[in-house]
């Protein structure tokens, strides 16, 4: 399984240490622009899901002209 965790700057080299003591446990940071690409990612899955559940018919949309209206 893997895990992204967000942890504070001053809190990470402790959690780090913490992590690597369990023998069956890789921890490798990443840099923030590769986490910023994660996120951007796993919206753009929520965003397909959506899609899939409104093809369904498992959730609402609402007319167009509404939204261009709110502008």
């Amino acid at each position: 399984m893997k895990l992204l965790i967000d942890i504070a700057d001053d809190k990470a080299a402790g959690f780090m240490e913490m992590i690597k003591s369990y023998a069956k446990v890789k921890a490798t940071p990443i840099s923030t622009p590769d986490a910023e690409i994660l996120d951007e990612i796993k919206r753009i899955k929520e965003a397909f899901n959506d899609v899939e559940r409104i093809k369904a018919g498992k959730l609402k949309t609402r007319p167009v002209e509404d939204l261009l209206n709110e502008l």
